[in-house]
């Protein structure tokens, strides 16, 4: 997953925690300055240190994209084989989303942070060194949770080890995951020139370079006042609103992991060119969600813009259904559909904070763990579908899956609360940013 207007931020502690003005934030050793004293690019080293390894951390998404058929070809795996390295990596990740709160509660940021950067430089070293399909899958299990660890307290740690303010932290943040996204396929292409096995290798190099720059340059960071259980989210799922903003995620990520995941065999282009393609997707999606996002909030309230993003991916998957033999159809499709992507991602998570009377952060997680269902499911059986019956399938059932949604999020409209009140040219919800750029982050990668 993923962008996003700057604001007042939540309480910390569940799968994506945000700090709050109260003081939940860990503060920087000698005391961040108050809100704009300083330049935004006049940052601690310790802000720096994490926010390069955000980068690194959002490049996932992306970075698998252009090597996929390779993988296949040289290990002799099927599409819904290869596709199984987004489905054990979501999977793993959406579950430990439950518990990440609770490890960062006991046991610190910055020690949360470590952890979380080690266990993907060990992963992901191990899946650049597998000789089979099946070992690069279970590497990449192990990778999910260490990216969930990491993404879990990045933003609160760089929100209080920040100059400048709360909101220049969050735009520092956000540029981060920006460049992330946007360079993933583009990297991913560049060393999947050389080998497939590139990209892994690369990830490992540079999230061990990152662990050495936190261990130096980041400070002791203390533990939340407040320590949170793994049942936290599953009592913030008894709210029908926030169920049905969940289960719309869901179903929103079959047709977004059909996008990522199946599309670059149909597509059936070269390593570079595939790079290329996911790299116009992903600034795309980058731009959207910062620019275009808060625009249409403005304009026609967040419900709307919801609705609106979420029925033009369905076409845009509808017509890589109906254009799947063309590869100039596809790749504008998946360049286009980053716009829709990127205003859908700003707008639901925003929506997860309006309507859940839970804390945030515990809001956060348990919409998380939701979601990653939809991420987890849709590579594999759009595979599967395409291997069996024919590769315009899963785009189909893309489709289908994101306008199921739409029924689900406009069916549960009374549930919604004050996400169905925020109507045209009305003021986004001023807590919006920060929630949508730590719950967004746990799609990246």
């Amino acid at each position: 997953m993923a962008l996003h207007r700057p604001a007042r931020p939540a309480a910390t502690g569940g799968g994506a925690p945000v700090p709050t003005p109260a003081g939940d934030a860990p503060p920087a050793a000698d005391g961040p300055p108050a809100e704009g004293s300083s330049s935004l690019l006049d940052q601690p080293r310790a802000v720096w240190a994490v926010a390069f390894a955000c980068v690194i951390a959002f490049m996932g998404i992306g970075l698998v994209d252009p090597i996929l058929k390779p993988i296949g070809e040289e290990l002799d795996a099927s599409p819904s084989q290869v596709s199984l390295l987004f489905t054990s990596y979501m999977a793993v990740t959406g579950v430990a989303m439950l518990v990440t709160g609770v490890i960062s509660s006991r046991v610190g940021p910055k020690r949360t942070l470590l952890g979380g950067l080690a266990v993907i430089v060990v992963f992901s070293a191990l899946a650049g060194s597998s000789g089979s399909i099946g070992e690069i899958v279970g590497f990449r299990a192990g990778w999910g949770l260490g990216n969930a660890l990491f993404i879990a307290t990045a933003l609160a740690t760089i929100v209080g080890a920040a100059s400048g303010g709360v909101a220049g932290a969050i735009v520092l943040y956000e540029a981060a995951l920006g460049v992330g996204i946007a360079t993933g396929p583009l990297l991913g292409g560049l060393l999947g020139g050389v080998s497939w096995r590139g990209p892994f290798f690369g990830v490992a190099v540079l999230m061990a370079v990152a662990f050495a720059a936190i261990a130096v340059f980041l400070p002791e960071v203390p533990r939340p006042a407040r320590a949170t259980t793994p049942l936290d989210p599953f009592r913030a799922l008894r709210h029908r609103g926030l169920l049905a903003m969940a289960v719309t995620a869901l179903l929103y990520n079959v047709g977004f992991f059909t996008l990522l995941a199946y599309t670059p065999f149909p597509l059936d282009l070269g390593i570079y060119a595939v790079g290329g393609v996911f790299f116009g997707w992903g600034v795309c999606l980058a731009l959207s969600s910062v620019f275009l996002a808060p625009w249409l909030q403005r304009r026609v309230g967040t419900l709307p813009g919801i609705v609106l993003a979420l029925v033009l991916f369905a076409l845009d998957l509808a017509v890589m259904a109906l254009f799947t033999d063309s590869k100039a159809v596809l790749a504008t499709c998946v360049v286009v559909a980053g716009v829709f992507l990127g205003v859908n991602n700003t707008l639901v998570t925003e929506g997860v904070m309006l309507v859940s009377p839970a804390e945030r952060s515990t809001a956060s997680a348990a919409y998380s763990f939701v979601r990653f269902g939809g991420g987890a499911v849709a590579p594999w059986l759009a595979g599967r579908l395409g291997e069996s019956i024919s590769p315009h399938v899963p785009f189909w059932v893309g489709a289908g899956a994101v306008l199921l949604g739409v029924v689900v999020l406009t069916g549960s409209r009374r549930h919604l609360g004050r996400l169905s009140g925020v109507g045209h040219g009305a003021t986004p919800a001023a807590h919006g940013r920060t929630e949508v750029a730590a719950v967004s982050a746990a799609e990246a990668s």
